[in-house]
Parts: C-alpha cells; sequence; structure tokens
C-alpha cells in the first residue's frame, strides 16, 4: 500500500514537472513574423529588438512587445475648420504611416498610433486654417502634401514615416453651395458674352471689308442686289419694291421673274 501511494506521488510530481516545463518553455519561445519586431525589456532595461523569427525569453526576467512594420491607415475623425476667408468648412481626412524603427516607436512615446493621428489631426487645422476657401477646393492634394510633410517631420524622432495625408471629403454650409453655384453660373455666362461679343467684332471686320469691295466695284453690290431679289421673287404672295430708276435693271428683275415662273410651271406639266 505504501509502495502504490510513493508511486502516485511520483507520477503526480512528474506530471507537475513536465507541466511546469511546458509553460516556462512556452513564456520563453516566442515567434514574430515577417513584418513584425520583438522589443525586449530585461529586468526593465531595453536590450533590443528582436525578429523576424524564433528567439527565446527568460521567463519573469523578460517583457516582450511587438510591434508592426506594416503601412497603416487611420481615417481622421471629422474637423470642423475655419478658413482664412472666414469660411466654415468640415473636412474628412485618412492619414498613411508606418513604424520605421520599433525601438523608437516603444521609447520615445508611449502611444505612437494614438499620438500621430492626434498631431495629424492638429497640423491639418492648422494648415487648411491659414488657406482661402478656394485654394482649398483647388489645390486640396497640393495642401495634403504640405501637411504629411510637416506631420512627417514632427514625427520622425518617433521611428515613425508618415508617407500620405489624404483630403477625403470637404463639406461647406448649403448658403455657401449656393454661393459658388451663382458664381459659376455667372462666370459661364460672362464667358459666353465675351464669345458673342468676339463673333459680332469678326462680323463687323466682315462687313467693313464687304462695304470695302463693294465701294471699289459698285456693280458687284448692283448683283448681289439683284441675287437678293430673285430669292424674294419665289415667294408669289410678295411684293417687291425696288428703288432704283434704271429701266435696264427693272427689265433685267422682271426677266428674273419670268424665268422663275417658268421653271416652276415646266415640273408642272
Amino acid at each position: 500500500m505504501v509502495t502504490l501511494q510513493i508511486g502516485l506521488v511520483e507520477a503526480v510530481t512528474y506530471i507537475f514537472v513536465i507541466m511546469l516545463i511546458i509553460i516556462i518553455l512556452s513564456a520563453s519561445i516566442k515567434v514574430v513574423r515577417e513584418y513584425e519586431r520583438g522589443i525586449i525589456f530585461r529586468l526593465g532595461r531595453f536590450i533590443g529588438a528582436k525578429g523576424p523569427g524564433l528567439f527565446f525569453l527568460i521567463p519573469i526576467v523578460d517583457r516582450f512587445v511587438k510591434v508592426d512594420l506594416r503601412t497603416v491607415v487611420v481615417d481622421i475623425p471629422r474637423q470642423k475648420v475655419v478658413t482664412k476667408d472666414n469660411v466654415s468648412v468640415d473636412v474628412d481626412a485618412a492619414v498613411y504611416y508606418r513604424v520605421i524603427d520599433p525601438a523608437k516607436a516603444i521609447l520615445q512615446v508611449e502611444n505612437y498610433a494614438q499620438a500621430t493621428n492626434l498631431l495629424a489631426q492638429t497640423t491639418l487645422r492648422d494648415v487648411l486654417g491659414q488657406v482661402e476657401l478656394d485654394e482649398l477646393l483647388t489645390r486640396r492634394e497640393e495642401l495634403g502634401k504640405k501637411i504629411s510633410s510637416i506631420v512627417d517631420e514632427l514625427t520622425e524622432p518617433w521611428g515613425i514615416k508618415v508617407s500620405m495625408v489624404a483630403l477625403k471629403d470637404i463639406t461647406m454650409p448649403e448658403t455657401m453651395v449656393r454661393a459658388i453655384a451663382k458664381q459659376a453660373e455667372a462666370e459661364r455666362e460672362k464667358r459666353s458674352r465675351i464669345i458673342v461679343a468676339e463673333g459680332e467684332l469678326l462680323a463687323s471686320e466682315k462687313l467693313a471689308a464687304a462695304a470695302k469691295q463693294y465701294s471699289e466695284q459698285p456693280i458687284s453690290l448692283r448683283l448681289r442686289e439683284l441675287q437678293t431679289l430673285t430669292e424674294i421673287a419665289r415667294e408669289r404672295n410678295l411684293v417687291v419694291v425696288t428703288t432704283t430708276t434704271d429701266t435696264s435693271s427693272l427689265a433685267s428683275i422682271v426677266g428674273l421673274i419670268k424665268g422663275i415662273g417658268k421653271e416652276e410651271k415646266g415640273p408642272k406639266e
């Protein structure tokens, strides 16, 4: 009976030891992926960044922090911005960044993700508040690059690389939208009037050239008059009154009218 009890105790001891070894090994062996790095603290002191792959830790003594090196996209909450010309707009944006130095990202700032997001919000309001509404609407990409450059410079000590800040949407008050629509309509009306005026100028130049030509060759003007009368004479219900007193000219007109009448009768017969 005593031997049985000793054997049972030894079995329980072996099981306990095996479980303890498994727990220690699971706490000691760490694996990080290709896009991750492990920051190791031993008794509170930073000893280096590990990875990718397999490495070992000293249980209880070492503490392990995992950092993702991939590009992160953070949606900046809608920001209310007052432009230089005192117009209030709502701006939606997104910031793209990644960790290039995992040690600095952990040691230099408490929460690098939150810090980068808040810094991007503040910089966005500061930069857009220095431009007028027209610049904000027409130079969106350029302003995004400027914000990105400023945020990237400020986050460099944290081991963060900001690649882009994109302005996704700009929302204006309804009254301002209507005012811009009226401005665009007025601009189109202005362009149309300029085009009409340019057409009138071109037509007047051509008419002046024609008048000069007719003054040099009066017979050309008379032929043009006869052609016009011929076109008018095609309407039988019209009475043609001419100001000329030249008998030969009147005979020519009558001859044209009779000729047109014969042409019209011919097909009917």
